[in-house]
């Protein structure tokens, strides 16, 4: 069985993809507000630099940077989808006694179909390890190696939205860090749109 050996290098900038386990639902975007809890405490105990980040429906993107004395990621990740799943796995049992009910056109609340779907499509090694089936166990990192590379990844994060087709621009997407550099002045006049609220990250 291959082992996966992820490098712990301190203080660099970091590209992650981290996805549902079922891809196609909208259960992150269903549930930012508890995706943003999550990582507001797992900050306040282990702090690390946001320098993009996109929610999409069922997977999103972040470059993070680490402090020099603490380049653990995979630790941060794996508290932040923990803290997910368990507010997840809550708000959906306290809705146990409710009939499941077809996505509504708006998508509002948390969908019990979906997070059903979730749960009945584990595999036995889950089932054994107790996993609430929400994630993908692993997820992708990239170290960025140069300035030209941190652009191009900030970048894919602000346009993903775009690629998905879920919006005309980047700026158009609610759920995404643009909108916090676009308040700071840091955006470029090409990226820039309209929309300011719902901002991601810091």
């Amino acid at each position: 069985m291959a082992q996966y050996r992820r490098p712990k290098a301190p203080a660099v900038a970091v590209f992650f993809t981290v996805a549902l386990a079922g891809r196609g639902g909208h259960l992150l975007t269903d549930e930012i507000e508890v995706l943003r809890e999550a990582v507001r405490v797992t900050r306040a105990r282990r702090p690390f630099g946001i320098l993009a980040w996109v929610v999409l429906p069922d997977h999103m993107h972040a470059v993070w940077t680490l402090p020099a004395e603490d380049g653990n990621y995979s630790d941060r990740w794996g508290a932040i989808k923990a803290r997910f799943s368990k507010r997840v796995r809550q708000k959906h049992s306290a809705a146990v006694g409710c009939k499941p009910t077809l996505r509504p056109a708006g998508r509002e609340g948390l969908q019990t179909t979906e997070v059903d779907r979730m749960r009945a499509a584990r595999s036995p090694s889950k089932l054994k390890k107790q996993d609430a089936g929400i994630w993908q166990r692993r997820f992708w990192e990239h170290h960025i190696r140069h300035r030209a590379d941190l652009e191009a990844h900030v970048a894919y994060c602000w346009s993903n939205p775009v690629k998905h087709g879920l919006v005309a621009r980047p700026a158009d997407w609610p759920f995404s860090s643009i909108h916090r550099d676009i308040h700071a002045g840091r955006v470029a006049p090409e990226w820039a749109g309209t929309r300011l609220d719902g901002a991601f990250g810091e």
